[in-house]
């Protein structure tokens, strides 16, 4: 389903990738682990297409999503691709319901199916009482819970997530794991993690450790 080949990353003379290559396989939980400087989340950012390799190239459903224009990836990235980060980044003057909306309505989702998946997605996550509050009005890891709907609203390819759990409590965490595992079984969403938890690294199909911007295991 993603195919990375030969991925080189530099910024001025400190070279942070050096030729990662890397097959990640539909419906899989795959995380990526490593010290800190070892290149984890520029690759990640990469794979996600937040950033360019100065050499390289990325397949994603069978597109080699680098030489696309720069419109034509906005619009892959909006479709294909879901985000969840460390921080939620969710906009507090919206409901949580609006926040899960937002990837649609930029893929010119008409509201109202919008709002149906959504809804949808809130009533697996449990969340179905919190639509209408506000981020200030939810604890952390429901703040969490509803950055990974919106991550889902488009019905991406692969999600993204770099240190998904690292502002959650232990049982947040542990939590937060479980969702990742369940919609892996239940929708069959493929998810690349970035993380230093060894419990979500546990969890995963398929733990890669990189080291001086190389994957070593």
């Amino acid at each position: 389903m993603l195919e990375a080949k030969n991925i080189w990353k530099s910024y001025d003379q400190l070279t942070v990738l050096r030729g990662v290559d890397l097959n990640i396989q539909q419906s899989t939980i795959t995380s990526i682990i490593g010290k800190s400087g070892a290149g984890k989340s520029t690759l990640l950012h990469i794979l996600g297409t937040l950033d360019k390799p100065d050499q390289g190239d990325i397949f994603l459903g069978g597109e080699n999503i680098h030489k696309l224009s720069k419109k034509a990836l906005a619009a892959f990235r909006n479709q294909k691709i879901g985000f969840v980060f460390q921080f939620h980044h969710l906009i507090p003057e919206f409901t949580a319901l609006e926040n899960i909306c937002i990837p649609a309505y930029i893929n010119k989702t008409p509201k109202q199916a919008a709002e149906k998946e959504a809804k949808k997605l809130l009533d697996y996550l449990g969340l179905a009482d919190r639509s209408h509050h506000k981020p200030s009005e939810l604890s952390g890891g429901e703040q969490q819970r509803i950055a990974v709907a919106r991550a889902l609203i488009n019905n991406p390819l692969v999600v993204f997530a770099d240190e998904p759990t690292g502002n959650l409590d232990t049982q947040t965490s542990s939590e937060l794991h479980n969702l990742f595992v369940s919609l892996k079984k239940d929708m069959g969403q493929t998810f690349i993690i970035v993380t230093h938890n060894q419990e979500l690294a546990r969890l995963s199909d398929r733990c890669l450790e990189m080291s001086d911007g190389k994957i070593i295991d």
